[in-house]
């Protein structure tokens, strides 16, 4: 399978909306949300706004049919004492997992962060979510902390892994 990753533009607003629903609706409850993803006007807006924005970037991964299949944002911690700390999302369509698409998303991300001089990588994963701590790893994460309880799902408190990569 053939795909691009290049920086999100605010005409992916619609497509990025139905990849957010999708993931979000999975039955694992990857994202932090369950609600469906932002609207596709908060979206563009947003979208909008981090081109003017030096700290922070979206990528997404096209497919050759132009589908997005893949979304990776990062911003950089804006607290002087760890500007040089960026924090991740990821979410890759689940028909197009373990085809390198995340692994893409996440070296475009280390070589913005490069360019921007960032000097380390953070991300939040469940636990339970051996398949992304396992693509974590082979890129070089490694886990740093362990959060009890730090997200809300539904009517239940979820834990998260802590994973970093140094550049």
């Amino acid at each position: 399978m053939t795909f691009v990753v290049r920086p999100a533009d605010p005409g992916d607003a619609q497509e990025l909306k139905r990849l957010g629903d999708e993931v979000a609706a999975e039955p694992e409850g990857w994202l932090a949300t369950q609600d469906g993803w932002r609207s596709v006007g908060d979206e563009r807006r947003y979208l909008r706004a981090i081109r003017r924005y030096p700290h922070a970037a979206v990528f997404v991964a096209e497919a050759e049919d132009g589908t997005i299949v893949g979304r990776l944002s990062i911003a950089r911690d804006q607290h002087p004492a760890s500007r040089h700390v960026a924090d991740l999302g990821l979410m890759v369509a689940q028909s197009h997992r373990r085809r390198g698409i995340g692994r893409a998303l996440l070296a475009a991300a280390a070589d913005w962060a490069r360019e921007n001089d960032v000097r380390k990588l953070e991300l939040h994963v469940f636990p339970y979510n051996q398949a992304a701590i396992a693509l974590y790893q082979r890129f070089g994460f490694v886990q740093e902390g362990y959060r009890k309880q730090h997200y809300r799902q539904g009517n239940a408190y979820v834990d998260a892994l802590l994973m970093a990569y140094e550049l």
